[in-house]
């Protein structure tokens, strides 16, 4: 018989983007041998995620750890509302601009690219049975600390690391669980594309009902299955 996960986290950095989950878990049954689904708001950025994501690991144990959040996206043809899986991520604004090129902390050799949690200097999720419950397209995320709107930063993070997403929490997530060895999964969807501030043309609605639809999913295929 397959174990199935004790405890899950889910973690957002707003209550917003995961509203319709919220309202869902409110009237799922409990009781004896139930799934249990904490949620944690983390706040915004990789500092507050980093934070109250390692204050709740010294408060309880997972089984699984889920990140759930809307995601600015590099590629203009991949439609917006789209779901994915980030595989790996890293902070690209851990970096610096010298003779015309994006020097990472790797680059620089303040940081070697294979010391642990990094792998070449990325953040890789390894736990890809995780990753295949999700049915879901995956793809290479970075984060930052700003929002990219400059034309020759983005153009420095194409052709640095060749992203699909972007977000403000997800390298945190899998920094601090890999370090703490708990299995994780990120999932993202797009509401806008990179560089475009006019939020008249971004797509909050979709992408947060289309997360939420592919978070409880995640769920329910987990409850029902198991992690392994």
């Amino acid at each position: 018989m397959k174990k199935k996960p004790g405890n899950i986290l889910l973690v957002a950095a707003t209550a917003k983007e995961v509203a319709p989950f919220l309202k869902h878990l409110k009237n799922q049954p409990g009781g004896p041998g139930a799934v249990q689904t904490d949620v944690l708001i983390s706040g915004i950025g990789l500092t507050a995620t980093t934070y109250h994501l390692t204050s709740q690991f010294q408060l309880k144990k997972y089984d699984i750890v889920i990140q759930a959040g809307v995601a600015g996206c590099f590629d203009n043809k991949i439609p917006l509302g789209e779901v994915m899986v980030i595989a790996k991520d890293t902070i690209a604004d851990q970096s610096v601009v010298e003779l015309k090129k994006l020097k990472t902390l790797f680059d620089l050799k303040l940081l070697p690219y294979n010391q642990y949690p990094f792998t070449k200097g990325w953040l890789l999720n390894p736990h890809t049975s995780l990753i295949k419950k999700a049915g879901l397209k995956t793809v290479k995320g970075i984060s930052v600390n700003q929002i990219s709107t400059s034309g020759s930063m983005i153009d420095f993070y194409r052709k640095t690391f060749d992203p699909v997403a972007e977000s403000m929490e997800g390298a945190a997530l899998h920094y601090v669980c890999l370090m703490k060895k708990i299995p994780f999964i990120q999932l993202r969807s797009i509401s806008n594309y990179i560089g475009e501030r006019n939020k008249k043309n971004w797509n909050m609605a979709d992408s947060i009902i289309n997360l939420n639809i592919e978070l409880i999913r995640l769920i329910n295929r987990l409850s029902n299955t198991g992690f392994k």
